[in-house]
């Protein structure tokens, strides 16, 4: 590789938080989303069951907190130099149970930028990392996600 995408600007920004951002948890939200997803377990969308479960009553579905993302865009201003990008990639890990009455807060910050050459020519790779914490300060979720950006 010759040149390099990555500016010692954008190395700057890794490390640094977005502000965060917020969404409060309800119950009908959620088995909504259960009903979407087509998702059959009970204790996501019929609430007289989950009550019967360990949990006592509703819990989000592990997909639930992509419903997050629209509200995270753009709240990590990163210096972009290439315009078009593919989704790399996705890892969730998951600590707490997400409830109704629960207000999520996440919080954004890139971990880690590098390039590599592809089919796609040289292509540059940002690695987004994303904490979710309920109102009691206890994570929730972690979210590592991987753009890939090319010309």
């Amino acid at each position: 590789m010759s040149e390099t995408f990555i500016t010692p600007e954008m190395k700057a920004q890794i490390g640094i938080e977005s502000e965060p951002f917020s969404l409060d948890i309800e119950k009908g939200d959620l088995i909504r989303f259960a009903e979407a997803t087509s998702d059959p377990n009970p204790i996501f969308s019929d609430e007289l069951a989950a009550r019967s479960t360990t949990y006592g009553g509703l819990i989000a579905a592990p997909t639930y907190l992509i419903t997050m993302r629209i509200l995270k865009k753009d709240k990590l201003r990163l210096l972009r130099p290439l315009q078009h990008s593919v989704d790399g990639g996705t890892i969730w890990n998951y600590y707490q149970p997400i409830r109704p009455g629960d207000r999520i807060t996440g919080r954004a910050r890139l971990t880690d930028l590098f390039e590599k050459t592809g089919r796609l020519g040289r292509m540059l790779f940002e690695v987004v990392e994303i904490r979710y914490e309920n109102q009691f300060g206890q994570t929730v979720a972690t979210q590592r996600d991987t753009y890939i950006r090319y010309d």
